[in-house]
């Protein structure tokens, strides 16, 4: 299993180092390397990329920025001379944190652990049957709450709203609470049905029962469509739904 990555860190030398340290990984594959953010956006959109290795404290652009931007993001795991970003980044999903300078048993320690989630990513794909059709999707997700895991149906989703470090989620007649970010909702979530539309929330589009400009109203409840989001969501209107 080879994994595709990338670098992004504004100093050569921190380039060389990691360059150097992928080079000794035989699954490791590098793709490119990047002194800014922002061409590393534009690379991300457009290849195929299972990894980045990524700098927080950038000039114009940072790290953070660029993981907060990226929709469905690769694996990443940051690199950098500070750990005040930490709790961020672990907010963000990332799947290890290493601090400059960095040795090449820490930088193993962390690639063998993408390596491990990106095969369990994949056998958690759906099933290809013996007649050669693909098994759909299971329509429900197990969410941990309160000490148990909670069978979710998707269908009784209404909207998630996010609560500082929870996610609440909004069924017809119940609310549940969990420890996750919206990261990993949002990977966990089929995209064809739910859409993350603000900074704090994430709405099932079938339940949408009107739009009054920049509000989404569901169940009663309105929902503001963030400017980040909106370019995307009246896109998906205009493809997709309205005649």
């Amino acid at each position: 299993m080879n994994i595709k990555c990338i670098v992004v860190d504004d100093e050569p030398l921190a380039i060389e180092k990691i360059t150097e340290y992928i080079q000794r990984v035989p699954y490791l594959e590098l793709l490119a390397s990047f002194d800014n953010a922002i061409e590393a956006l534009e690379f991300l959109r457009d290849k195929k990329t299972d990894l980045v290795f990524l700098d927080i404290q950038m000039d114009k652009f940072t790290g953070i920025q660029l993981l907060e931007i990226l929709r469905n993001p690769p694996k990443i795991i940051i690199t950098s001379a500070y750990d005040k970003y930490a709790i961020k980044g672990y907010e963000l999903d990332v799947t290890d944190y290493l601090l400059k300078p960095i040795s090449f048993e820490r930088f193993l320690k962390a690639v063998t652990k993408v390596g491990g989630e990106i095969r369990s990513d994949r056998s958690s794909r759906p099933a290809v049957q013996p007649d050669g059709n693909v098994k759909p999707p299971a329509d429900y997700i197990f969410i941990k709450a309160d000490y148990h895991m909670h069978k979710v149906k998707l269908e009784n989703i209404l909207y998630i709203e996010g609560m500082k470090d929870y996610l609440r989620l909004h069924l017809p007649t119940e609310r549940i609470m969990t420890l996750m970010s919206f990261m990993k909702m949002e990977k966990v979530l089929p995209a064809d049905q739910f859409m993350r539309v603000h900074k704090s929330y994430i709405v099932s589009l079938d339940k949408i029962e009107r739009i009054e400009r920049n509000t989404i109203m569901i169940a009663g409840q309105k929902i503001p469509i963030g400017n980040k989001y909106k370019k995307e969501f009246f896109e998906y209107l205009e493809k997709e739904k309205v005649l």
